[in-house]
């Protein structure tokens, strides 16, 4: 059964008996079990990789539907991973999938990259992709991260001896914004997740040219598509960089500031400092933030707390223009500090 199953691919080339040799050897990690996994997931089941750990938070809601087609009607408000895993054991018994029902954070990314051949970056959440980024370029692990937003997406091919996603995005790019608030077209993350699913293959059987240190990048809504290396772009200075961190990372001393609504942080008073775990917490809208420029004592840390990264981003950059410290940022959802 195994040799007539994957006899197709195995008639090419660049496969043959090797190359399935490889697939059956590999061992990836994909985050996300979201639009761009379940384009991505299939692909890779169904070309024989051996060992996929699967990582999401998010259980299945209705709006996922139209654009996540591994899910049913009937899977609603189930987890995605365990979903995922069984229709693409119904699809490949073969395969092994490795589930885990959580977020990825800086604070567990070695334990889930241990031992893994191939990193693909399917949660389409920039936090999580500067993370991966981060931890990949550290130990030379390739990594493949895709973001789909309306008609328009992109593909690359990151780390593992070429630039980092920060290389390429040292800034937030200017339409970040995620699906639920932005609005997304099920057709371009399916269309996004088959190039993801095949830079992958492509890096596994070491085809050139390779896609690592290449983006791919179409816009659906006007029919186009370009595609440039980026093997010469430079790595940001450290100094300049924001890093995200776990919330678990901040210390007693931090100048905290939690930038999300009421209803998220459940404070009574959006203006005070509370104290959370023995950590003081100051409370303010990005706006209040803007207009009261607070500013830590020169011997603390600051770390600026929001649910997607991308306002305590931009909080971050206004802060560094008038203070020299250290400042970490945590994407925490609508989980208490």
């Amino acid at each position: 059964m195994s040799t007539n199953r994957y006899e197709r691919q195995q008639c090419l080339p660049e496969i043959g008996v090797h190359g399935q040799q490889v697939f059956r050897t590999t061992k990836v990690l994909v985050v996300g079990a979201g639009g761009l996994g379940n384009g991505v997931l299939p692909y890779l089941v169904g070309a024989g990789l051996k060992h996929i750990v699967l990582v999401d938070p998010d259980v299945v809601s209705l709006s996922n539907l139209h654009r996540q087609v591994l899910y049913k009607e009937s899977d609603v408000g189930f987890t995605k991973v365990e979903c995922a895993k069984r229709e693409l054991n119904a699809l490949n018994h073969e395969c092994y999938i490795e589930t885990h029902f959580k977020r990825l954070t800086s604070a567990n990314v070695a334990q889930l990259c241990d031992g893994i051949d191939l990193v693909l970056d399917c949660a389409d959440n920039f936090a999580v992709s500067y993370v991966l980024s981060d931890y990949c370029l550290a130990h030379n692990v390739s990594l493949v991260s895709a973001s789909v937003l309306g008609f328009e997406g992109y593909v690359g091919g990151f780390c593992g001896g070429k630039p980092s996603l920060r290389a390429l995005f040292p800034e937030l790019p200017q339409r970040a914004q995620n699906c639920s608030s932005a609005g997304i077209m099920g057709p371009v993350v399916g269309m996004l997740a088959s190039v993801q699913a095949q830079y992958a293959l492509n890096i596994l059987l070491k085809l050139t040219p390779s896609p690592l240190g290449q983006l791919y990048s179409i816009d659906l809504r006007l029919l186009k598509h370009r595609s440039f290396r980026f093997d010469d772009a430079q790595e940001p200075p450290i100094d300049k960089c924001l890093s995200f961190i776990d919330v678990s990372a901040i210390c007693r001393d931090d100048w905290v500031l939690d930038l999300r609504s009421l209803a998220t942080t459940n404070s009574d008073d959006a203006n005070a400092a509370t104290s959370i775990r023995n950590k003081a917490v100051h409370h303010l809208s990005i706006d209040e933030f803007c207009k009261i420029r607070p500013t830590p004592k020169n011997q603390q840390n600051a770390v600026i707390v929001c649910k997607t990264g991308l306002t305590a981003w931009r909080a971050a950059r206004l802060l560094q223009q008038y203070w020299s410290g250290d400042i970490r940022l945590i994407a925490l959802g609508e989980d208490p500090l």
